[in-house]
């Protein structure tokens, strides 16, 4: 039997599982948890922070009443599948990964209320896609080198957000810093990386590095943090992330 088929038939027992869980609970008045779908495909550079990334997800889900399936198939963004889920994650991502019709059911997908968070490369995806670089915000445009990895100073713009309302006025780490290009005016920035604290930023004073907007009738909520394994360790990290993860789902 090969892989696929394996993966789908497990994939498949297991959302029948949590479906006839759901239903059991919803007659008991319980809330049924929300799922979530991790997307990491790439056809570039891959991320050694992805696995982390996902298991992190994971276990933000089993906290906090979510359920979060990870795929790299790209055959899974059909009109069918995506209807199961109120969350589509693309985890650092990277070129090329949706043909022209999974990008129109992902489109429908949006549309119909759903909604995206892209962490990291999420914007090193889908240059070719004007209506992508819209809902993820912004394209990558380089980074530093040499070495790519370096402490830097993020003044928080916005602290009424489930994904920011935990952090002081300025946020310290380490993580590889991205440039962008095509920023889209529509969206509302949470957290600005101070470039005077690091050397590479091309930004300037206006150096978006998290935020998130409505957009074409869903929801869509980037931040450029998630480069280093560490950093889904980081508490500060993690809460940030759950914060972007709980607005998306409607739940702020």
């Amino acid at each position: 039997m090969k892989f696929t088929t394996v993966f789908l038939f497990i994939f498949g027992l297991t959302f029948f599982a949590f479906s006839q869980e759901n239903k059991e609970t919803e007659k008991e008045g319980v809330k049924t948890p929300d799922f979530v779908l991790a997307f990491t495909k790439t056809s570039g550079y891959r991320h050694k922070s992805i696995e982390k990334g996902v298991h992190t997800l994971r276990q933000l889900g089993r906290k906090n009443g979510f359920i979060v399936l990870q795929t790299e198939t790209s055959e899974d963004f059909n009109a069918e599948n995506l209807k199961n889920y109120k969350l589509v994650v693309f985890l650092s991502t990277t070129q090329n990964v949706l043909n022209d019709q999974q990008q129109r059911v992902f489109e429908n997908y949006i549309k119909s209320g759903g909604s995206f968070l892209g962490i990291h490369a999420a914007t090193d995806t889908e240059y070719d896609w004007p209506w992508y670089g819209k809902l993820v915000g912004a394209y990558f445009d380089g980074h530093p080198n040499d070495p790519n990895i370096r402490d830097a100073k993020i003044d928080v713009m916005v602290k009424d957000h489930p994904a920011t309302e935990h952090l002081n006025n300025s946020w310290s780490r380490r993580d590889e810093w991205y440039n962008y290009k095509n920023l889209n005016p529509n969206i509302t920035v949470l957290l600005n990386l101070d470039e005077n604290s690091y050397e590479g930023g091309t930004n300037g004073d206006k150096h978006p590095i998290a935020w998130y907007h409505e957009f074409d009738g869903g929801r869509a909520f980037y931040t450029g943090g998630g480069h280093t394994k560490a950093s889904f360790d980081e508490p500060d990290f993690r809460q940030h992330l759950l914060g972007g993860i709980l607005w998306c789902l409607g739940r702020e």
